[in-house]
């Protein structure tokens, strides 16, 4: 592609993201439907103008690795200790849950590959807690019982979830599932988080001193990114996938996050929120790029809209995403109007749940009808969750009442 080709595409997928989420917001739907939608129509679903490659395609894997930045930036360990034994719970119950019920139905009804059934299992385990808590905010409950369960419940289901992406990551490396393998990979991983957080937060403490001394403008984004795109490499050359360098880097940089071995290195929440507010701007411009990539790489018109595989398992897919996590919620000790917006509130994948299935398409374990009935149950998800609290609020939220 020439330089120019590909500037002039570059500059069309930011525009058509900022225009499309706009949009989206405007219609009361999440920012990241619209990006999608946005891909889907640039692609070759419809105009077949842009193709992820080169380019475009370093943008968006820089983007998924701030995108986990921005998760471990925003993960706030003392929420689990603050909400209580109900958020691990939630969490594990959500968890487990959709992965058994997911996997069951692709590997056993459906005959998919083992793999294949895995990581669709693993995709369906993902929250997207920021659609939920934006939602229960605007209705004003974001600080209510429920809103503390379920933010803590989504801490730990992001910790969960960036392990099981690295085992899966393994399996799919290695083309097999294996023990050894597996428990070597765990093993790089723990080193890896001891490491590269006393990196980052020591690192950190270094660019607040300089920049309080420098003349240039923007030492925190030019910094931070070089480490998180530095940590990225590494976790990449020890076996683990790069995304994790981006999300130690942000739990490193986290507000309340400490590394047991150095009371010297304890948080500093003005710093942490001043790096916020600096990379906000950053992840802004490349987290989008992502997510159009995601609906360039869907071909909708390909599919065969007439396939009863199609239908069936999409069909059946959402139903089980939707209802493990519901019921993963039901198990604890609550009033049942409680249990059930606290099950409705984990239901959205989101972004999280498009970094799993970008993996399954950039390593070809999914093919294009896998792919895009994936995308269709998160989008679904994604879409339809903020419609569903609104519902339940306006009708049953006087039984939530303390």
């Amino acid at each position: 592609m020439e330089t120019s080709a590909a500037i002039l595409q570059v500059a069309i997928i930011l525009i058509a993201a900022r225009v499309m989420g706009e949009l989206a917001v405007y219609l009361r739907v999440p920012s990241v439907i619209g990006e999608i939608v946005a891909g889907i129509i640039l692609g070759p679903t419809l105009l077949g103008f842009i193709e992820a490659e080169g380019l475009i395609w370093v943008l968006a894997e820089i983007g998924i690795i701030l995108l986990l930045f921005q998760v471990g930036l925003e993960t706030d360990i003392g929420e689990l200790a603050d909400a209580g034994s109900k958020s691990v719970v939630v969490a594990i119950a959500g968890f487990v849950l959709p992965f058994i019920t997911c996997f069951a139905l692709g590997y056993y009804w459906f005959n998919l590959d083992l793999l294949v059934a895995c990581l669709i299992a693993g995709t369906m385990t993902a929250t997207s807690i920021g659609i939920t808590m934006r939602t229960l905010s605007d209705l004003g409950r974001g600080q209510s019982k429920e809103g503390r369960i379920i933010l803590g419940a989504a801490v730990l289901d992001d910790i969960m979830g960036v392990l099981l992406l690295a085992i899966l990551f393994n399996f799919i490396t290695t083309g097999s599932v294996d023990i050894a393998g597996t428990s070597k990979i765990l093993l790089f991983m723990a080193v890896f988080f001891m490491i590269a957080p006393a990196v980052a937060k020591s690192l950190s403490y270094m660019v607040n001193h300089w920049e309080s001394t420098s003349e240039i403008p923007g030492m925190v984004p030019t910094t931070i990114v070089s480490l998180v795109l530095f940590l990225a490499w590494l976790s990449h050359a020890i076996g683990i996938p790069q995304l994790l360098g981006g999300f130690a880097t942000g739990l490193a940089l986290s507000r309340r996050f400490f590394l047991p071995f150095g009371a010297a290195l304890k948080a500093d929440p003005e710093f942490s929120d001043h790096v916020h507010a600096q990379m906000k701007p950053v992840i802004h411009l490349f987290t989008p790029i992502f997510f159009v990539t995601v609906g360039l790489t869907l071909d909708l018109s390909s599919l065969d809209w007439g396939s009863v595989f199609f239908w069936m398992f999409s069909i059946s897919l959402a139903c089980v995403a939707v209802l493990s996590k519901i019921i993963g919620a039901l198990v604890i000790r609550d009033r049942f109007a409680r249990k059930f917006v606290i099950g409705m509130s984990m239901v959205p994948r989101g972004e999280v749940g498009l970094v799993f299935a970008e993996l399954g398409r950039h390593t070809g374990l999914f093919n294009p009808e896998i792919y895009a009935i994936v995308v269709i149950v998160i989008a679904y998800t994604t879409l339809f969750t903020p419609f569903w609290l609104r519902l339940f609020y306006r009708y049953y939220g006087h039984l939530l009442k303390d």
